[in-house]
C-alpha cells in the first residue's frame, strides 16, 4: 500500500512536464511550492535532462517565479559525472553532450578528449548539438569495446503544444542499431541517481514521493526505490498510455497543481 501523502515529508520533482513545458511554466507549479514550504516539506528538483547544468535549471526556474538553491536541483548529468568520478577519478571522457553539460564534467576534474584521444568512456546526454560525426565517432569507440554511459534513457523531451523533441533515448536506439551495444545508463529509474538523491535528505524512503509524468522513468524509479510513486498527466503521459503501463503509479494527478491541492486539504483536515 502506498503511503498516505499526510506522511511524506520530502517530494522529489521531475522538471520537464511535470513543472513546466518548454519555457511555460505549469498550471499549480508555483502552488505546489508554496504548499511545501508552508507546510515545512523538503522538496529536490531531480530532472533526466542533462543538457543544461543545475546552475541553469536554478536560473530557468527563477525565471518562472520559482526561487531554488543550487544544491536543490539534481541531474542526471551531475549524478553520472558523480558516479564515473567513484570508479575513475580524472577518467579521459569522449562526451556527446552540450557545452554546459561539458563544463560540469570538466568541473568534476574529467578531462574531454576525442575520439583521438583514447577515451576511458563514451558518455551520451541528451546533446542538442549533436552532429553526424559525433555518432558516428561514438559509434567506431563503442564497437571497439570502450565503456559506454548514458545519462538517461527518455525516448522524447516533451514541449509546449503537444510536441516532442527527440532526448537520448532515441539517440541510445541509434547507437544501438550500429553498434549492437547498450549503454550502463544512471538517471532515473535507475538505482545511481536515487542513491545520489537520497544523500541530499535524512528523510527515510518511506517518506519520500518521486513526481513525474513518465511511467518508465519516474514510476518505474519510484516502484524500484520503494519511494511512492505520483503520475501527473501533464507531460508525456496520457490515461491511455497508464492503463495499457506495466508501471502502476500509487497515485495519479491531472497536474502538480491538483498534488497541490490535495495536500492542502489534507493540512487543513489536520488543522495544520
Amino acid at each position: 500500500m502506498p503511503n498516505a501523502l499526510q506522511h511524506i515529508r520530502c517530494f522529489l520533482l521531475d522538471m520537464d512536464g511535470t513543472i513546466y513545458l518548454g519555457n511555460k511554466l505549469l498550471p499549480g507549479a508555483g502552488e505546489l511550492i508554496s504548499v511545501l514550504r508552508r507546510l515545512g516539506i523538503e522538496f529536490l528538483f531531480l530532472t533526466n535532462n542533462s543538457s543544461r547544468d543545475k546552475q541553469a535549471y536554478v536560473e530557468k526556474l527563477a525565471a518562472l517565479g520559482i526561487g531554488v538553491r543550487r544544491n536543490q536541483v539534481l541531474t542526471s548529468g551531475e549524478a553520472t559525472a558523480i558516479y564515473l568520478q567513484g570508479i575513475k577519478p580524472g577518467a579521459k571522457v569522449f562526451l556527446l553532450g552540450t557545452p554546459t553539460l561539458a563544463q560540469e564534467f570538466a568541473a568534476h576534474g574529467f578531462q574531454l578528449v576525442s575520439r583521438a584521444g583514447d577515451p576511458d568512456y563514451v558518455v551520451l546526454g541528451f546533446d542538442t548539438t549533436l552532429t553526424y560525426q559525433k555518432l558516428w565517432d561514438a559509434c567506431d569507440l563503442i564497437r571497439a569495446g570502450t565503456e559506454y554511459v548514458a545519462t538517461h534513457p527518455d525516448f522524447n523531451c516533451p514541449l509546449e503544444g503537444g510536441k516532442y523533441m527527440p532526448d537520448a533515448g532515441a539517440m541510445i536506439a541509434f547507437i544501438e542499431a550500429s553498434t549492437g551495444r547498450r549503454p550502463k545508463v544512471i538517471g532515473k529509474p535507475n538505482r545511481e541517481i536515487v542513491e545520489a538523491a537520497l544523500t541530499w535528505t535524512r528523510v527515510g524512503r518511506e517518506e519520500i514521493a518521486m513526481v513525474g509524468d513518465r511511467l518508465y522513468t519516474d514510476i518505474a524509479m519510484g516502484k524500484e526505490a520503494g519511494l511512492t510513486s505520483i503520475l501527473v498527466l501533464s507531460g508525456e503521459t496520457r490515461q491511455e498510455d497508464l492503463e495499457r503501463s506495466q508501471f502502476r503509479p500509487d497515485y495519479v494527478f491531472a497536474s502538480v497543481g491538483q498534488l497541490a491541492e490535495a495536500l492542502s486539504r489534507e493540512a487543513d483536515d489536520r488543522g495544520d
